[in-house]
């Protein structure tokens, strides 16, 4: 537990460990041992790194030493004697048990583990606050842009109506490519994984699971409240076709994946991830390759945007070593920050109560009535029409149909997936229906 102290007998050195060497942690590894004066002068004492935990200790990590290394993180954390850790493995385990072993001896800790968080944060929030350290993890959502800290600590006197965002570098970059350059999915995803935006197995990024833990995380520190992954409706891109994207610049929008997080009608927590359409006048449309952004709405402050490089190691790590100074300055006070002070214990609405406007796309019969028949069927699941237009034909369009789209007033998901499902169902339209949520409007 971390005890208070006076200036006069303040500990002049902290130690540090860093559990992961990877391209962040490398960084910053780098970071501590070439900068130290400028460290120790912004964090008031000076930070020692006393040991690495990798996999591999023979592999050559440049600007590291190898005296540093070692293969034995449990070691590290439990006889290392560090004051704080810095968590850069990724994953659940061993993260997991080496945060609770390092918070059990006193360390304070630093870490980028989304995955961890969002699944386990709950656990480890509550041991930090027991055993009086921190933990600060502004690196876990969107890798340099200072969104963690805003929430917690700069809007904690406000009330937050609404957090939007692009917090996957990946999908923006595929979909960025999608509208640009008019690049299919597959096309835009092997560019974006020549480039290194992809990863070899991109699931975690395209199928919206790294965007989960991380909207997981936004909607915890917005309302007070916990929200783990599994609570957050996922969707990811690979669904989203270049007829999509014509659709969306029809109507003046671009497709984004976004994170939703947003107090309903109730009270409840809506907390999503999918595709979406944004108009072009939205902050959030203009945030074009790899970039992040996160859009907060506040009842005082009003509409608020932090944009910026959502990974890679030079970024990231500037995250990381901005709450390993924070978390040093907090010692020497001999003072601890809230993990995650949950005190409003909101309920997470199921996503069929969720509300959004809806763009639907389909073929129909080319016949008189059939328009007045669509609008009938979507009036009896209680979903307005907001606007409709009968799109042009194409190629392969069946010379007996016309391709409709419209866009609807804002209505409940299951009523609309129930009217798409009896739309399929009806002899006047052809095929399946399309449709695309849309934020922002």
């Amino acid at each position: 537990m971390v005890e208070e102290t006076r200036d006069s007998d303040a500990p002049r050195v902290l130690r540090v460990a860093l559990l992961g060497c990877g391209t962040v942690g490398a960084q910053v590894a780098r970071t501590m041992l070439t900068q130290r004066e400028d460290l120790a002068a912004k964090s008031g004492c000076g930070l020692e790194l006393v040991g690495v935990a990798v996999h591999d200790v023979t592999k050559p990590r440049p600007g590291v030493p190898g005296e540093l290394l070692t293969d034995d993180p449990a070691a590290l954390v439990e006889n290392g004697g560090a004051d704080i850790i810095i968590e850069l493995i990724g994953g659940i385990d061993p993260p997991r048990r080496l945060i609770l072993s390092a918070i059990e001896r006193g360390a304070s800790v630093v870490t980028a583990n989304k995955a961890l968080l969002a699944k386990y944060g709950e656990e480890i929030y509550a041991a930090a606050e027991r055993e009086g350290v921190d933990i600060y993890y502004e690196a876990a959502v969107a890798g340099a842009i200072p969104i963690v800290r805003p929430l917690r600590e700069s809007l904690v006197g406000d009330q937050i109506l609404a957090v939007m965002g692009i917090v996957n570098g990946t999908t923006n970059y595929i979909l960025d490519k999608m509208t640009t350059e008019h690049q299919d999915f597959a096309a835009a995803l092997a560019t974006a994984q020549k480039l290194g935006f992809a990863e070899a197995d991109p699931t975690a990024d395209v199928e919206g699971f790294d965007a989960a833990s991380k909207a997981a995380i936004l909607a915890s520190l917005a309302y007070h409240s916990t929200v783990r992954v599994d609570d957050v409706y996922r969707e990811g891109i690979t669904g989203v076709t270049s007829g999509d994207i014509r659709a969306a610049e029809s109507m003046d929008c671009v497709v984004r994946l976004l994170a939703v997080a947003r107090l309903d009608a109730a009270g409840r927590i809506e907390v999503r991830v999918h595709p979406a359409m944004v108009p072009r006048g939205h902050p959030l449309a203009v945030v074009s390759g790899a970039n992040n952004a996160i859009f907060v709405e506040a009842a005082n402050a009003g509409g608020l945007m932090f944009m910026g490089p959502g990974a890679g190691g030079s970024p990231t790590a500037s995250a990381v070593t901005g709450d390993l100074v924070t978390v040093a300055r907090n010692r020497l006070r001999g003072v601890e920050n809230p993990a995650h002070p949950v005190y409003q214990g909101l309920e997470v609405a199921p996503m069929s109560e969720t509300r959004a406007r809806y763009y639907l796309r389909f073929q129909v019969a080319d016949q008189s009535g059939v328009l007045a028949a669509v609008a009938g069927l979507l009036a009896q699941h209680r979903v307005s029409i907001h606007s409709v237009r009968q799109l042009a034909a194409r190629a392969e369009d069946r010379p007996d149909t016309a391709a409709l789209s419209m866009v609807t007033h804002v209505a409940r998901e299951a009523d609309v997936m129930a009217c798409i499902a009896e739309l399929e169902k009806t002899g006047y339209v052809h095929g399946r229906v399309r449709f695309m949520r849309a934020e922002g409007v």
